[in-house]
């Protein structure tokens, strides 16, 4: 049952940087491993995507129900996939000074145990990553900031 949980202050805005994580669509730009990415279904406040995940001999597609509260949070919920269950959650939290408080988790557990002996760690490094490459994405679009 790997878990995940990070905080950082980031000199972005905490719109500037809920418009990064929310932009699904453009993920395989950006986000290691990720070799697809597609919303397939758009509700107010919400939306359901899939994600195509792989590396080395591994390739997958997670779908997920995605909820947003604009600007604030946004909180992944499992459909389906080679999963248990996964939960992800962004919170962004404005700073007096322009910057945003993010924090972020990611819990989430493999059907197989076999299956998560043979990537279960690369998943996890994967994981790791993520906030950074998110990160990243922010200073392609709006600049590197410090």
């Amino acid at each position: 049952m790997p878990r995940h949980e990070e905080r950082r202050t980031l000199p972005f805005s905490a719109e500037e940087l809920y418009a990064v994580v929310v932009d699904v669509d453009r993920y395989p730009e950006f986000l290691p491993w990720c070799l697809g990415a597609r919303i397939f279904k758009r509700a107010p406040n919400q939306f359901w995507a899939d994600l195509i995940i792989g590396f080395k001999m591994f390739r997958e597609k997670f779908t997920s129900h995605v909820h947003l509260d604009p600007v604030k949070s946004i909180e992944v919920s499992y459909v389906d996939g080679p999963l248990k269950y996964l939960h992800n959650r962004w919170d962004f939290m404005p700073e007096p000074n322009g910057h945003c408080t993010i924090d972020f988790v990611v819990d989430f557990q493999f059907k197989s145990h076999l299956f998560e002996k043979l990537v279960g760690a690369l998943f996890t490094e994967a994981v790791h990553h993520m906030v950074m490459a998110f990160v990243k994405r922010a200073e392609e679009i709006y600049g590197k900031r410090s």
